[in-house]
């Protein structure tokens, strides 16, 4: 397994995720959002293995004047935009090389083992 925890270390569910794997010695990457976000490339894969831009945004993000921007300008711009603006991803994104998770998901991790 080759595990990637994307999130931030003040988010409560990236350290939930940290632990999940730690608790199972399991070796992992952390990357922290705020100094380094996802690659063009990573964006992309996760966003195939969610089903979709949608599925990643958190709702409860704290920029909610860039979510409604990101909801409603043109399809084709709101990955570029969302690239540019990471901060209304759900954290922790977990990926597996092509499997992905976004939020806290332990049951769909415990499938990956």
């Amino acid at each position: 397994m080759n595990i990637q925890i994307f999130g931030t270390k003040k988010s409560k569910d990236s350290q939930k995720a940290e632990r999940f794997f730690k608790e199972r010695n399991i070796k992992f990457q952390y990357i922290d959002m705020k100094q380094k976000g996802l690659s063009k490339g990573e964006f992309e894969s996760v966003c195939k293995a969610v089903g979709g831009l949608d599925a990643m945004l958190d709702p409860d993000c704290k920029d909610k004047d860039l979510l409604a921007l990101v909801t409603y300008i043109a399809e084709e711009d709101r990955a570029e935009k969302v690239l540019e603006n990471q901060s209304v991803l759900k954290l922790p994104i977990v990926r597996n090389g092509r499997q992905a998770t976004v939020g806290y998901q332990p049951d769909v991790w415990k499938k990956w083992e």
